[in-house]
């Protein structure tokens, strides 16, 4: 449905997430990957969703030389727990202290995704809860050690193993967790 709406512009995903790339896939459009490297260093009176709004914008940025026809698609992910934002752990140790950190809590996952043309940009995101079990350490690190969690936010795909065993409930989209609010992104690109 959408591959025929866009048959005239070309949609630029850039993002090199493996799941970001599958939805896109799975939503049936025609699209190519660009990739530039930034650093994603946000002002620290940001919070929330306001922190991802502010990096997919910044990823947007970087792209100055779009064709009239080309439409670019950005998107950040953060695990927000307790006024503090999880992004990707650096090492093994750091994912363990995140998972530990939410196990037997409820967080939020919080993604924004912006829309980029030659002539404007429009951001939207969304937010799920997500409910931890208490996990043991011995969980984690097999967790850790045999699924490689390191370029997730929150060190942590509900997808994944953990996600069958560790997560008790999630309110909102699961898609979302997973890293694209897919039904979101759908109806943005139906309206446009």
């Amino acid at each position: 449905m959408l591959r025929n709406k866009f048959k005239d512009t070309k949609i630029i995903l850039a993002s090199g997430s493996p799941r970001r790339q599958q939805f896109f896939k799975d939503l049936d459009l025609d699209f190519e990957i660009r990739l530039k490297e930034i650093e994603e260093i946000f002002p620290p009176h940001l919070q929330s969703y306001y922190i991802t709004n502010y990096l997919a914008k910044l990823k947007a940025d970087v792209f100055t030389d779009l064709a009239d026809n080309e439409l670019l698609i950005t998107s950040d992910t953060l695990v927000w727990l307790e006024n503090e934002a999880l992004g990707k752990p650096v090492d093994e140790a750091d994912a363990i202290k995140m998972l530990q950190k939410l196990a037997g809590k409820t967080h939020q996952v919080v993604t924004s995704v912006c829309f980029k043309t030659q002539n404007s940009a429009e951001i939207i995101h969304d937010i799920t809860q997500v409910t931890f079990n208490d996990l043991s350490l011995e969980a984690i690190e097999y967790y850790i050690q045999n699924y490689k969690p390191l370029d997730k936010a929150g060190s942590y795909g509900i997808q994944d193993w953990i996600g069958l065993v560790g997560i008790s409930k999630i309110e909102g989209s699961y898609t979302n967790v997973v890293g694209l609010p897919t039904e979101k992104v759908y109806q943005y690109l139906l309206k446009l």
